[in-house]
């Protein structure tokens, strides 16, 4: 995958918003960027993650209740820490901070629970062009500063939902939203949403991996200047 920007954004659903937003800017300690406004009822309030967007929708409708997604923990690098610190956010999200370095997370780490690790390691490796590294815990692999960290376990989804509570899904950013999406179901992925352009902001996709977590594939236009 050519990604246009060295790092994974993350996204997560609410409707507890100012407890929420209280915990990340505060407790957490992820700077607050700015508000994207989606579509009626739904606002992106957007934090900076060393790079990486920490996006936190707040649905003024009830989400669903939902099983999670195979998304299970963000981790963010702090200097200054001498070991990890595991919190959990009013809504029951995990975050651990921890000393840079730690487990390979220099940056961001994103920890995923996934069924059949085989099938996972075939799907970031060859569907996103991903490369590996080797991780005590089941199998890593670096997308420019950011690390995935994939799980087996037996609870993992077996076919994760879009709508619902807590982490939803990761996006790439991109150079070029058709061909990327286009190779990836080329390798076996699966296709969500096909790719479509959001007024002059970006063009975006959605592709789901073997347990049918949700990736959203964005070229963005204050990124990659054009979305042609």
């Amino acid at each position: 995958m050519d990604l246009a920007k060295p790092r994974v954004d993350i996204g997560l659903s609410t409707h507890n918003l100012e407890p929420m937003l209280a915990f990340w800017q505060g407790e957490a300690g992820v700077p607050f960027d700015h508000v994207l406004k989606i579509r009626r009822g739904q606002d992106q309030h957007r934090h900076d993650a060393l790079g990486s967007v920490l996006k936190i929708n707040h649905m003024a409708d009830p989400l669903p209740d939902t099983a999670p997604s195979g998304y299970l923990e963000l981790i963010i690098a702090r200097p200054g820490l001498t070991a990890p610190l595991a919190l959990t956010d009013p809504d029951g999200n995990r975050l651990s901070l921890v000393p840079p370095g730690h487990d390979g997370v220099g940056q961001i780490g994103i920890r995923l629970g996934v069924r059949d690790l085989s099938a996972h390691r075939r799907f970031y490796a060859q569907g996103l062009g991903l490369t590996e590294e080797p991780h005590a815990g089941g199998a890593a692999f670096r997308a420019g500063e950011t690390l995935l960290i994939l799980e087996e376990r037996a609870d993992a989804p077996s076919d994760a939902v879009f709508p619902g509570k807590g982490w939803r899904y990761i996006t790439f950013q991109v150079f070029k939203v058709d061909e990327e999406h286009a190779r990836v179901l080329a390798q076996g992925g699966r296709e969500a949403m096909a790719p479509t352009t959001l007024g002059t902001t970006a063009r975006i996709s959605m592709v789901r991996d073997p347990d049918g977590n949700w990736i959203e594939l964005s070229q963005r236009a204050s990124i990659v200047g054009s979305l042609a």
